[in-house]
């Protein structure tokens, strides 16, 4: 079997090793900017969730103490009213929350592909300099 080699100097090889890394560093650092950017959209939405939740349950705060107001001011039927409204926002209060929790629950704050490719390229550099 005839292979050609190139007889190369320690300098070129040096150098086109120099090249490889740093391609190698700006893919990695591209790869992590795109997978965080994923994150902190699903993140947003998450929060956005959870803070729709916590506004809902202030309102309902608010529609609470309405109602205890209205119990102490006038036994009337006006209170039962307020009561099944209050009782649908903090149903709705609840529901947001869960939702928003059970989404941030599932994000991923690490670049998991950029770790496994950065751990797969130190092992070919690994190989290359042996």
């Amino acid at each position: 079997m005839n292979t050609i080699r190139e007889d190369r100097s320690i300098s070129t090889v040096a150098a086109d090793i120099i090249g490889n890394v740093s391609d190698m560093v700006r893919s990695e650092v591209q790869l992590a900017r795109v997978e965080i950017k994923v994150e902190a959209l699903k993140a947003a939405k998450s929060g956005s969730l959870m803070g729709s939740g916590i506004v809902v349950g202030l309102y309902a705060l608010g529609l609470l103490i309405a109602v205890a107001v209205l119990l102490l001011s006038r036994v009337l039927e006006a209170w039962l009213a307020a009561l099944v409204v209050c009782a649908a926002l903090c149903a709705l209060a609840g529901t947001l929350v869960v939702l928003g929790h059970r989404r941030w629950k599932r994000l991923h704050l690490t670049p998991d592909k950029t770790v496994q490719t950065f751990k797969e390229n130190v092992s070919w550099m690994k190989a290359q300099v042996k």
